[in-house]
């Protein structure tokens, strides 16, 4: 077996460590290298770890030069590890934490992943895969997203070939490409931790420090107005980050955001929920209770249906996608978006478009 350590080409980014753990004494980012994908047949050849120490990155990898090395690489790493806390990796809930587990259960040794804390960046961030404009959520992918330079072509299933041929020869060049291509790992865990604060934004409390209307023309030509929100967000984003849809649209940099969004100007109804206790007035597109309605001739109204049952209000109202203020308003019954008017009390209250806007960034998140 042999042990390698480097300091890694990366520096320290802006993303609150604080909220992980201790970036020094708790964090330490793993990757494994396998022989295959059956736990039960094919065997760890190499672990990777990253760590922080005094404000700079390194790495140590443990390669084994033999099939019987395995024991002494999964020794070493507890041997390492065992005064951290948190593990920090990518998709290793579903391959690198089981498949050690596994090898240490079939070895007998006398070790528990249990013993750590788990962060898989991978699950953390796959909510956001369409609100980032990924293709895909490989780890490849999430570093050319934020324009980090791999630098390595090969994937883990291509290297073991290689591997097997460095096992019979010893080569330099194949253990180089071995480490390099764990190294790039390790580097790319590292670097996109700052994409967390993507779902911090949705998870934590976001602050609306400046909301005001603004007249736009849209891409037919339409003159229309808009809410323009400027938010503070809990995480500075690592690279400026837009998403939107229908007439909401989402910017964002920093720890600055901003949300667009398109008011309707004109009238809109409340539908009553209990319609069978109102009748529906035609000649003046209303529906009365039937306590006052008693006073109006039987000839102009007729029991009320769920589609009529509502009263009109002419105002300045904000899309709901779903009800979380009320009343809530609608333009026809079947409509599934909804209307909060805009009030005056509704403008004086910073609390409301807090959650208001908290709303439209969980409905960016599922369109």
């Amino acid at each position: 077996m042999k042990t390698i350590k480097s300091q890694l080409k990366t520096d320290l980014s802006t993303y609150p460590y604080e909220k992980l753990g201790n970036l020094q004494d708790d964090l330490l980012f793993v990757d494994i290298e396998t022989t295959g994908l059956n736990s039960s047949r094919d065997s760890v050849y190499m672990i990777g770890c990253a760590y922080c120490l005094k404000n700079s990155f390194y790495s140590i990898q443990w390669i084994a030069e033999a099939d019987s090395d395995e024991e002494q690489v999964i020794y070493s790493f507890f041997n390492f590890a065992k005064k951290y806390r948190k593990l920090i990796h990518f998709n290793g809930n579903r391959f690198d934490i089981p498949f050690l587990q596994d090898r240490i259960s079939i070895l007998g040794l006398p070790y528990d992943m249990r013993s750590f804390e788990g962060l898989d960046l991978y699950k953390r961030l796959r909510p956001y895969k369409s609100f980032l404009k990924l293709s895909s959520m490989k780890q490849s992918a999430l570093e050319e997203f934020l324009g980090i330079d791999r630098g390595d072509d090969l994937s883990g299933g291509e290297l073991i070939s290689v591997y097997k041929e460095y096992t019979q020869t010893h080569d330099s060049a194949l253990e180089e490409e071995l480490l390099h291509h764990n190294y790039h790992d390790l580097r790319g865990m590292v670097c996109i931790v700052p994409l967390l604060s993507v779902p911090d934004m949705f998870n934590e409390k976001i602050r609306v420090i400046k909301a005001g209307k603004n007249p736009y023309t849209d891409s037919q030509g339409v003159k229309k107005s808009e809410v323009i929100m400027e938010l503070s967000l809990p995480s500075p984003l690592p690279v400026q980050i837009s998403y939107g849809f229908s007439d909401c649209y989402f910017t964002g940099e920093g720890t600055r955001g901003k949300l667009r969004v398109a008011i309707y100007e004109g009238e809109a109804k409340f539908f009553y929920p209990n319609y069978k206790e109102y009748y529906y007035i035609p000649d003046e597109d209303i529906a009365v209770h039937k306590s006052v309605a008693t006073y109006v001739d039987s000839s102009r109204r007729e029991s009320a249906k769920a589609s009529n049952c509502y009263t009109r209000k002419a105002g300045i109202f904000l899309p709901m996608f779903s009800p979380i203020f009320a009343p809530e308003y609608k333009l026809s019954y079947a409509d599934k978006t909804g209307y909060v008017e805009l009030d005056d009390a509704f403008k004086r209250d910073p609390k409301k478009f807090t959650r208001y806007a908290e709303h439209l960034l969980q409905t960016l998140v599922t369109a």
